[in-house]
């Protein structure tokens, strides 16, 4: 009788093989063989506490590995290569080219028996996984990192709607994984992006490689108004990369990467890509740090932001006050450096004040 797809059945791990292609393994590690796919789950993938739960509590039944039959009666496992990796590892601790002594230590300290066979859903094709997952690990529970995430969309954007607008799949996609058309976009613009640094190798910058870049950086500058018009970016466009400066794409890179003593020359995070992003909007400012060696600090002080910067702490300083001064009639118990902080606070406003005054006075800094 013929079997209706998709159907659980119990395989012998004999007859299941790595995903060579997985969206979780860098480039740099896709399409080698099943050793290299083990190495790097092992380093990266803390596969090491799933043998030690393996062998404490036995697997999981519940966690089926999804796979598809190859044309000689194997088994290609779409989700679940780190299971199976942590149950190949306890049943052939030799299969370790890495993490030796922690493998082996690890299956003689097992209480039970590994398994030999593990409970499977068979699919009759791979795409037929490919749109679970696509809900499974970019907005479910198992969340992929954001590289892996990008990933399966670009491949899932040239698999299944090639002859379809740029813009109308971001729209398409994000219903298919239950997300939003504009994260759905920055994510493909980014992983575009940085499919041409890693074209370029990297731009050769020392250590950096697939594992080390850090695509957070692109998919939030894309919501920066200035930094998307220095890479001139179209986020409005079926060809946003179209008109793409790859000089400045290879100049941001570097700004985040390319580290001098140890430190780069702006991090990518949101105080860092906020001051950047100020520092390109201005024309004197982004001479000075890209020209002239100005840190990013020092350029920023430059855009007249930091008047702004100065205003807003001091408006929040004084609601912060008087929201304590509502509470203060009903404080019980008043802490006991309270009155240390309040001449703290009289000090400094003073010295603030004074400040300003001999500035707005003198018109003089001599």
């Amino acid at each position: 009788m013929e079997k209706t797809y998709p159907y659980i059945e119990n395989i012998g791990i004999e007859d299941l093989k790595l995903d060579l292609f997985n969206p979780r393994l860098p480039k740099s590690k896709q399409g080698k063989d099943e050793q290299t796919v083990i190495e790097y789950l092992l380093l990266e993938a803390a596969t090491e506490e799933l043998m030690i739960a393996i062998g404490e509590n036995g697997f999981f039944a519940g966690e089926l590995l999804l796979v598809i039959q190859d044309n000689n009666g194997k088994y290609d496992v779409i989700e679940g290569n780190r299971r199976l990796t942590a149950v190949k590892l306890l049943n052939s601790p030799q299969l370790a080219t890495a993490r030796k002594n922690s493998v082996t230590a690890i299956v003689q300290m097992a209480k039970l028996p590994p398994p030999t066979q593990l409970p499977c859903l068979i699919f009759k094709e791979k795409e037929d996984i490919l749109k679970y997952l696509g809900f499974r690990h970019i907005t479910g529970i198992k969340s992929w990192r954001l590289l892996e995430k990008a990933r399966y969309l670009y491949d899932m954007q040239k698999r299944d709607y090639s002859k379809v607008s740029f813009l109308k799949t971001c729209s398409e996609i994000a219903k298919t994984i239950g997300s939003r058309s504009d994260y759905v976009k920055r994510l493909l613009i980014g992983y575009e992006l940085y499919k041409i640094v890693e074209d370029e190798k990297f731009y050769q910058i020392d250590n950096l490689n697939d594992t080390k870049f850090y695509l957070n950086y692109f998919t939030d500058s894309l919501n920066k108004e200035n930094i998307r018009d220095f890479l001139q970016i179209n986020l409005n466009s079926d060809t946003p990369t179209a008109n793409l400066n790859k000089d400045n794409l290879k100049k941001v890179v570097y700004w985040w990467f390319e580290k001098t003593q140890g430190q780069s020359r702006v991090l990518g995070d949101s105080e860092g890509l906020k001051l950047l992003d100020t520092v390109i909007g201005n024309a004197d400012a982004l001479v000075a740090f890209d020209k002239n060696g100005a840190s990013i600090q020092e350029a920023y002080e430059l855009t007249g932001d930091l008047d702004l910067q100065f205003e807003d702490r001091i408006r929040n300083s004084l609601k912060a006050i008087e929201q304590a001064d509502i509470l203060s009639n009903k404080v019980k118990n008043f802490y006991t450096d309270l009155y240390d902080d309040l001449k703290s606070i009289r000090r400094i406003a003073f010295k603030i004040n004074e400040f300003k005054d001999k500035v707005t006075q003198d018109g003089d800094e001599f």
